[in-house]
């Protein structure tokens, strides 16, 4: 159990007037409980009160080693869970739910107690997920720097004759060999005209002279995910290929520049986009320029032009624009992640973004 989470949700329950709430995602029960537990279809629910108790509603089928930190409530198949979680939950009117709690559970819970007022309690455990411990900031670095690492090695095998399935499995070798064994993500390896689809998917196409590259990769470590972008060329670069490049590169250092405490989110949108349509190609910009991540890949707190939210300190999310231009055959994307600090940001990726042809041997 990680109390120091579970303060700092209770603390937030407080200041939105919430006496209690149920959580069933099971990254934010692992969150704040250190238990990985895939319920499938059945019923799981952390039961909070602002007051600290505690209660995990969980099938007998996942027996549990150890302390948990939650007083637990076991039931079986032929059992009403969501009965016997009722039996311990308090009088207090307003109760969270969080949105991935199935509606046949809800609705359960709903029967039970009609008078009670049913209210998203996702937005208040998103808010503490969204800012990084001390824990989960280091373990974040070490997930990039691996991360790096791996990037570092893909790179040269771009020009080995591999096509984008080869390349995506090669890739996940490496990861192997650095002791990762499972992607955060299924990697996007994307040739020429494919780059130019923001999210293609890995086919038998093979690269040739002058294509640009597009390597988005990230994978698992110590359960944090890590995430990058970089885009190389093969053994030559077009002038117009370099262009687009270039005004990537500057709307990445951009946005990466507005990533500080105090700002809006949409003002890191903003600043990298603004670049982009100030250049011309903002219709080319089709996708937001980053997301949130930390458990999850992509976590609640996007960097788009309608997140208005404050930047904290503790932050982790990605900054990363890019420009497709699918009749040229052309795609560009440069993605870092950022840690919000006192002063600014850290970055956590060091892989250079300066352009890189990889050269035909």
């Amino acid at each position: 159990m990680h109390k120091n989470r579970i303060d700092r949700l209770i603390k937030k329950m407080e200041e939105n007037n919430l006496a209690h709430m149920i959580i069933s995602d099971p990254y934010a029960i692992f969150y704040l409980l250190d238990r990985k537990i895939e319920p499938g279809e059945r019923a799981l629910a952390l039961y909070l009160h602002r007051d600290g108790d505690l209660k995990l509603l969980i099938n007998e089928l996942f027996p549990q080693d150890g302390e948990v930190g939650a007083d637990l409530i076991w039931y079986n198949d032929v059992e009403d869970g969501i009965e016997k979680l009722s039996k311990y939950i308090k009088e207090d009117e307003v109760i969270g739910i969080d949105k991935f709690w199935s509606a046949k559970f809800l609705l359960r819970l709903q029967e039970i107690f009609p008078d009670k007022k049913y209210i998203n309690g996702s937005d208040i455990v998103d808010a503490v997920r969204r800012v990084k411990d001390e824990e989960e900031k280091q373990l974040m670095r070490e997930s990039s720097a691996i991360n790096d690492k791996v990037m570092e090695e893909l790179i040269p095998w771009v020009v080995k004759g591999l096509n984008e399935k080869e390349l995506s499995a090669k890739l996940k070798e490496i990861y192997k060999a650095h002791g990762v064994e499972e992607v955060s993500f299924e990697p996007i390896t994307a040739y020429g005209r494919s780059a130019a689809d923001p999210h293609h998917s890995t086919d038998d196409t093979c690269g040739k002279l002058g294509d640009c590259v597009v390597l988005d990769i990230g994978g698992m470590y110590k359960n944090y995910a890590s995430d990058m972008t970089r885009t190389v060329f093969i053994g030559e670069v077009s002038d117009r290929a370099r262009e687009i490049y270039e005004i990537v590169k500057e709307a990445n250092l951009r946005g990466i520049k507005a990533a500080r405490p105090g700002n809006k989110m949409s003002d890191v949108d903003k600043a990298a986009r603004s670049y982009i349509e100030e250049k011309g190609y903002g219709k080319y910009f089709t996708h937001r320029t980053g997301h949130s991540i930390g458990l999850e890949t992509h976590e609640a707190g996007d960097v788009s032009s309608v997140n208005d939210s404050i930047i904290e300190v503790g932050q982790i999310f990605s900054v990363e624009p890019g420009i497709y231009l699918l009749d040229e055959g052309i795609g560009v994307r440069i993605e870092d992640l950022v840690l919000i600090t006192e002063d600014g940001c850290e970055v956590l990726n060091h892989v250079s973004k300066d352009l890189k042809v990889v050269p035909v041997k």
